[in-house]
């Protein structure tokens, strides 16, 4: 992933869990990352992007919601990528985040609607220090930071 702040190397999870990376990587090969912004950014915690362009116009997703696969036995650790979305556990779409920490109160629990947890689907395994970069940049009182991150291009290697 190119970012406005530098690269970084990520590793998809296709074993552990199948539909979300099939999903991204739809996303990836159809350009929807490319020109996207970390609309979120919550130091010592995580950095989340896929919702919209450098202008905020919210993007559409050309796919549809998936089944959380957050079961899957990942945990949400530090350089961890997982998928994004509402208080609906079955809602992800197009959005992920990256853990800046270990994050345990995101994994899965159980299948009631609170204990679902958030899907992980990859791990960031070179450039973190990018990352650490990216989660500490200011930010408004809705996390979006000040100066916009920008992902240049997300591309398969």
């Amino acid at each position: 992933m190119i970012t406005s702040i530098g690269s970084f190397t990520v590793e998809l999870y296709h074993h552990k869990a199948p539909k979300s990376v099939q999903q991204i990587l739809h996303h990836v090969d159809d350009g929807y990352y490319n020109g996207v912004i970390f609309h979120r950014v919550i130091k010592n915690f995580m950095v989340q992007t896929g919702a919209f362009d450098q202008q905020l116009e919210p993007l559409t997703p050309s796919t549809n919601k998936l089944q959380n696969e957050a079961d899957n036995g990942l945990k949400n650790s530090r350089g961890t990528l997982a998928m994004a979305r509402t208080a609906d556990p079955h809602s992800a779409m197009a959005q992920f985040f990256i853990n800046i920490i270990n994050n345990p109160h995101l994994d899965h629990k159980d299948k009631s609607k609170k204990g679902w947890g958030y899907a992980v689907f990859g791990k960031v395994v070179s450039g973190m220090n990018v990352v650490r970069r990216l989660s500490r940049v200011p930010t408004n009182d809705n996390n979006l930071p000040l100066k916009a991150i920008i992902i240049k291009r997300i591309s398969r290697i």
